[in-house]
């Protein structure tokens, strides 16, 4: 009898088992396809350094949903504005008018910045008021001048939308689908926009440039005015060739005015102190992104060149590193000026812009 008994105990337990075999067998796997970043070599010894939140790592599923959202009118309260409306793949992810213009045709006091290696950056916006590019994809959306809608009708319009059901369930094993998983997405996607391909890049790789000896030897001696504390000084602030960021990631007031109107880093702390400060923006793909500074203030290098050079304005806040301010700047020769322009120029990565993976799916 206890022999019986003990195989219809086992008989039940294989059946049960087996049953739950059959089930598990039914469910659907959440198992997104890990995303590998290839770094530009320059960029390779500060992989380690990252920023990519535990709870959003890069999946190819993610990306790509990332990217479609990112060209998506329909996150605008109107249907015709995308984030690829102010952030343009050919100029760098920025755009060449002075101040962004929303779905209502109203301009802002900022001009748009480039998206470029974003994954090392400390904050973002020139006040710094986002610490991530989740909080940062956040805003525009219901920001009355940009977007001017709101997240439940973005939510509603991309769940009545078939096909994102299913590329939301790809990358992130549901479709319900709501604003922190529209903003996960997309900054999976910015966070694969790296750029580190330019001629100095390929220059410190040992590469050949692409450029004509004479005007990379202009390339040289404008690094050399950019280094020198008695010349350009530029260092302090934008990194030298060890820093392939070439921006410190940090706030300063460049000595753009007397008196401000847009208190920049000032109105997010409350510190008087903090009144004139902007973000360091990277020099990389200058070329594409005209005009230049916070507002957009000046169209051409040339311009922010000599404002560097003769044109600086003081101010309680301005930095220490803005030297010379009683003769208005570094008072650099038209030689120094012109090999700087050189040098900024080298720092151009025409691969970025036009790299199929980061273009309108």
């Amino acid at each position: 009898m206890a022999t019986a008994k003990h195989s219809l105990i086992l008989l039940l337990v294989f059946f049960i088992v087996g049953c739950e075999d059959d089930d598990m067998g039914d469910m659907e796997v959440f198992d997104p396809t890990p995303f590998e970043l290839v770094l530009p070599a320059v960029l390779e010894p500060f992989e380690p350094l990252m920023k990519i939140p535990d709870d959003n790592p890069l999946t190819v599923e993610g990306v790509a949903l990332g990217r479609k959202l990112f060209f998506e009118p329909r996150l605008s309260a109107d249907g015709s504005l995308s984030c690829a409306g102010c952030h343009i793949p050919s100029k760098s992810f920025a755009e060449n008018e002075q101040f962004s213009t929303g779905i209502d045709g109203i301009a802002g006091n900022r001009n748009a910045q480039n998206i470029v290696n974003l994954s090392w950056m400390n904050s973002l916006f020139w006040d710094g008021r986002a610490k991530s590019i989740e909080d940062q994809a956040l805003e525009p959306v219901v920001n009355p001048i940009e977007m001017h809608n709101r997240w439940s009708e973005v939510e509603h319009e991309l769940r009545s939308d078939e096909e994102y059901r299913q590329l939301f369930k790809a990358a992130f094993g549901t479709e319900d689908i709501d604003s922190m998983l529209v903003v996960k997405a997309i900054a999976q996607f910015e966070r694969t926009l790296i750029s580190g391909n330019s001629a100095f890049d390929k220059y410190l790789n040992g590469q050949p440039t692409g450029w004509r000896q004479e005007d990379f030897d202009a390339v040289l001696r404008g690094l050399d005015v950019f280094m020198a504390e008695e010349k350009g000084d530029c260092f302090h602030c934008h990194g030298d060739p060890t820093n392939p960021f070439w921006t410190d990631n940090i706030f300063h007031n460049n000595g753009l005015d007397e008196t401000f109107s847009d208190l920049g880093l000032g109105a997010i702390t409350g510190s008087e102190s903090d009144n004139g400060k902007f973000k360091t923006p990277t020099l990389r793909n200058l070329l594409f992104t005209a005009p230049y500074m916070h507002d957009g203030r000046f169209n051409s290098l040339e311009e922010v060149v000599e404002h560097y050079s003769t044109g600086l304005k003081n101010s309680p806040t301005i930095d220490p590193l803005m030297k010379n301010i009683d003769q208005g700047g570094v008072q650099l020769s038209p030689q120094d000026k012109s090999d700087l322009i050189m040098f900024m120029k080298s720092l151009t990565d025409s691969s970025f812009i036009t790299n199929p993976d980061f273009q309108d799916p």
